[in-house]
């Protein structure tokens, strides 16, 4: 008698985060991926709600421990980890003892003796979250590293597409402006093509990084052949306080020939998507009327950066099996 052959699926459906930390894209899966963007889902909903909160952390304690400037991404942190119910709390670098010389290996392990169990880190350091994973205990999410990756951010912008088209694969996504010093464009580009994307790159020469190509992307200078016919027009915001030496002739001159104009987008889909993870400058990377205008979708980014830090945090923390342990 012959055995039954059932077929099996080779990708099956992820339902859990099996990872103590959060510290790029680069790590994760589709699978995984999906699994956030599913989750970020029906944290959304929390938010519609008159009482916007759950207990899905209620006794997690979570240190948001920023060392550069942010408005959105720790403001959406901070306001996920309440909607979540966990205790947070804020380290104010400027007022610190890093202030007097303490070093990161030192915060971390004053931190870790008070055993929190997330640090939300925002370093200017590539790697400073990796090398926080190595030697702590509690989990670690990257709010931004240096010019490695910010992967919440990457996260958000999958979220916000996904929404408004239905899906990532076989979208053509062009990516324009600061790309030698974004994290954002490297964790974008990491999760865009992993999850089917055409992504295009675009920039002066000088600001394309060398061997970007090997990722799965069409870099140009070409802004036009960029838009053409693009369903997603992301723009990433020129880095002045990173940069060294002159880069392009002046601000004036890159948003005469790179900056997102009405005129330009005309040769995008119908329905282009506009976005940028902020902080914009306005008559540089991009027009007012094209920030402000009806194909723009900027601020839909940070209404879902909430929900999407919101299920990166639940996820970490065990997600369903943390609440049933409780």
């Amino acid at each position: 008698m012959s055995a039954q052959v059932t077929q099996v699926d080779e990708t099956p459906a992820v339902t859990a985060l099996r990872r103590k930390d959060l510290l790029g894209i680069a790590d994760l899966s589709p699978q995984e991926i999906s699994l956030i963007l599913d989750t970020a889902e029906a944290m959304k909903e929390v938010g519609s709600r008159p009482i916007k909160k759950v207990p899905a952390l209620r006794g997690k304690t979570v240190i948001n421990l920023f060392y550069e400037a942010s408005t959105r991404t720790r403001t959406s942190f901070e306001i996920a980890e309440k909607r979540l119910s966990a205790d947070t709390l804020n380290i104010a670098v400027a007022s610190s003892s890093v202030t007097k010389g303490e070093t990161l290996a030192d915060t971390a392990a004053n931190l870790e003796a008070m055993n929190p169990d997330m640090i939300v880190l925002r370093h200017s350091s590539s790697g400073a979250c990796h090398f926080l994973s190595r030697v702590c205990k509690s989990a670690i999410i990257n709010a931004g590293d240096g010019m490695h990756e910010h992967p919440t951010q990457a996260l958000l912008d999958a979220f916000t597409i996904r929404e408004r088209k239905g899906q990532l694969a076989g979208l053509k996504v062009a990516i324009i402006g600061d790309l030698l010093h974004s994290r954002v464009l490297r964790s974008n580009i990491y999760l865009l093509t992993k999850m089917g994307a055409n992504v295009w790159v675009c920039g002066p020469p000088t600001l394309i990084p060398t061997e970007v190509a090997r990722f799965g992307v069409h870099p140009t200078s070409d802004v036009d052949a960029a838009v053409r016919d693009a369903d997603v027009v992301m723009l990433l915001r020129i880095q002045l306080e990173r940069m060294e030496g002159a880069y392009f002739p002046s601000l004036r001159e890159y948003f005469n020939v790179f900056g997102m104009t009405e005129a330009r987008l005309k040769g995008a889909k119908p329905d282009v998507m506009i976005m940028h993870p902020g902080p914009m400058n306005r008559g540089v990377e991009i027009a007012s009327e094209v920030a402000d205008g009806p194909y723009s979708v900027i601020l839909d980014q940070v209404a879902n950066g909430v929900a999407v830090r919101m299920a990166v945090l639940y996820l970490l923390a065990g997600g369903a099996e943390h609440e049933e342990a409780a």
